[in-house]
């Protein structure tokens, strides 16, 4: 049976490699995001990877409205489903310390929105017995840290979240693999300081999609960010304080 991918926040870079390497192996996509325009035009160009019944459905997520209708919407044809989530607002740590409002769409756009998406589509996982579910993590979610703790707080809440629906959907065959990228060449990133042995999304893509198909429960990529996270992970709280990055 072919594959059906329900991409969220498809035009973020991590996103559009996978749905490139996903209509390469003769996938249908289903893209998910906020500008109809990027949206038809990654849609066009998977058609012409091979996703050839490629579409699009416009949706902010950080509108519990826009939200309800995008599940009425992906779950009409009740095809087997598999979903990525790449979706999140990363701003200035220290511009959302002035503006309650950015704080909050940050969240909204970076976990509720994420999590209550997840939460309606998993009684369709439970009923289809099976799928695959990618949520984009962060290794920022691993610890608090002084320059970062609002969005890494968001994504260590998101990451929480995927550990308790991998054991909801244990039962039912579906997996969950938390993605914890390092630094990736994306809009994102560009232009942060200090960044160092930088990955491209085409090869975040291809370990994403080898991750999923085996049932991994955690990918960090590039790998070596697994020993990174577990030092900083083990770093006592009386010296963690102390540091500031």
């Amino acid at each position: 049976m072919k594959e059906h991918w329900l991409v969220i926040g498809a035009t973020s870079a991590i996103a559009r490699a996978c749905i490139r390497e996903l209509a390469q192996q003769g996938a249908d996509v289903t893209l998910v995001g906020r500008d109809l325009s990027d949206l038809e035009a990654s849609a066009s160009d998977a058609r012409l990877r091979g996703a050839e019944n490629a579409r699009v459905l416009p949706c902010d997520v950080g509108d519990p409205h826009a939200r309800q209708i995008l599940l009425e919407q992906a779950l009409i044809e009740q095809t087997r489903l598999n979903v990525l989530v790449a979706v999140g607002l990363m701003p200035e740590q220290d511009t959302m310390d002035t503006d309650p409002a950015l704080l909050a769409r940050m969240v909204e756009s970076t976990y509720t929105g994420p999590m209550a998406l997840l939460q309606g589509l998993a009684p369709h996982f439970e009923r289809q017995a099976g799928g695959q579910v990618v949520v984009i993590g962060s290794v920022a979610g691993d610890r608090g840290r002084r320059k970062n703790y609002l969005y890494g707080s968001a994504k260590a809440g998101l990451a929480t979240y995927a550990e308790g629906l991998r054991a909801r959907l244990f039962a039912a065959g579906a997996t969950v693999t938390v993605v914890k990228p390092g630094f990736i060449d994306t809009a994102m990133t560009w232009g942060l300081p200090g960044l160092f042995l930088v990955s491209s999304p085409e090869d975040c893509a291809k370990a994403i999609l080898k991750a999923a198909k085996k049932g991994q429960a955690v990918l960090y990529h590039p790998g070596f960010w697994r020993l990174i996270m577990l030092i900083i992970r083990h770093i006592p709280p009386t010296i963690m304080k102390r540091l500031k990055f």
